[in-house]
Parts: C-alpha cells; structure tokens; sequence
C-alpha cells in the first residue's frame, strides 16, 4: 500500500505492493530498480457515430498514465497539491474525477465511466451529452469520471485538505460541484440545478449541487480551487 511522507507526497514499496499506476509527471524520485512504462486505460469507446465521438470526448478527459514496476521505492507528488490514500478494498469502488486521482495499485479494475447524466431526465444519445457538456462547463465536472473497483489502494488530490462525508440512505450530502473530489462505496452523485440547461453555460456552477445519496464516504475538498 502507499505510505504518507506528508500531507503532499506518498511513497510506495513495489516489492510489496505489485506495479502502481500513476499520472504521468507525478513521480518525485525513486530508489532501486524501477521500470516506468506508458500506461493505457481500455474500453474507452469506437466504433463509429455517436460512440467514437462520445469515446473520443471521455478520453479527453483521462489523464495520461505511467506504469511503474520493479523493486524499488517510488515517491510521488503533484504541484504541492495535498494526497490522501484510499482503501478502495473497504467498500470496494472508488469514483474520482480523472484530475483529482493521483496514483493507485494495479490490482484494481479501472474504467472511464460517463458523469453526463444531468438531473431530471433528459436521455440519452447527443441530446443527453450536450446537456452533460454545458453542465460540465458550468461546473467543472466534465463528461466523464474514472471508476476504480475491487482490492487495492488509490491516492487522491485536494487542495487544502479533505473532509470525508458519510452518505447514508436516510441522509443524503449536498456540495459544490467544484469542491467534489471522489466517492467511495454505492454512492450515486445528481447534478441539481433549477436552471434550464439552455442557461447553464453563462449562469456558472453558483447555483448548482451535487446531490450525494446512497452509502458510502464522499470526499470534499477545502477549496473550490481547480487543478
């Protein structure tokens, strides 16, 4: 499993742990022998029409990975951006926007799953990713968010530190869309809003929410701040 140095950089034995993947550009330093290799996340999407471009537009999305493998120690980090480890194992899936994840162990299942869905209906097809897409501009959302499943460890960035929110089936959490991290366990995340989507683009994400119901933990970060 990964390891805290401090609040901004992890380290991880390969020896022990197996490969980590990790976004490209956030390893630190390494001792031992270590390996990097690219790293390709599959079932993004192809074929024609529709699907190759909502492929297309959910691989816009996804950052670009770096396998690391061998017997060494790898510390990692991201533009002094604060880390937190997740034990995906304890609930068994973990959805984090594609930007806020730092690094994870191999041994999860990873896919790139649509977010796009907005409040309210709507449906699917290219009207439903059009309103997914305005309201991702509204709120920094975007299209798509990375799934991570089954036995093993994630790290995850936030600026100024996290809050984890549990989520009950008889108290769901609200936040910003902006200060949304990940979510861990059967959580299911709405974007809310009473605007028309026709509006959303020039409104911003002031007057949207992320509604969070199910069970699970939330993670929230301390700022609305970008990365």
């Amino acid at each position: 499993m990964f390891t805290q140095v401090n609040d901004k950089v992890v380290t991880v034995d390969l020896g022990r742990t197996g490969p980590v993947v990790a976004r490209r550009g956030a390893m630190l330093f390494y001792t031992g022998q270590v390996q990097f290799t690219p790293h390709h996340v599959p079932g993004l999407g192809g074929g024609g029409g529709l699907g190759a471009m909502a492929g297309r537009m959910l691989h816009g999305e996804h950052e670009a990975t770096m396998l690391a493998q061998g017997t060494g120690s790898v510390h990692y980090g991201f533009r002094g951006i604060e880390t937190h480890i997740v034990d995906v194992s304890a609930a068994g899936q973990l959805r984090v926007e594609a930007s806020r994840l730092l690094a994870y162990t191999s041994g999860l299942q990873v896919s790139v799953v649509s977010a796009a869905a907005p409040s309210g209906g709507g449906g699917g097809g290219l009207r439903g990713t059009l309103r997914g897409a305005a309201a991702g501009v509204a709120t920094g959302q975007g299209m798509s968010t990375t799934q991570l499943s089954g036995h093993g460890f994630a790290v995850v960035l936030g600026h100024g530190g996290f809050l984890e929110l549990q989520v009950t089936p008889d108290r769901p959490v609200t936040v910003d869309p902006q200060a949304y991290v990940a979510a861990l366990g059967s959580v299911t995340t709405t974007l809310k809003s009473g605007m028309s989507w026709r509006n959303v683009a020039r409104s911003g994400g002031e007057n949207m929410q992320l509604e969070c119901t199910g069970h699970g933990v939330v993670f929230v970060q301390a700022s609305e701040e970008k990365l």
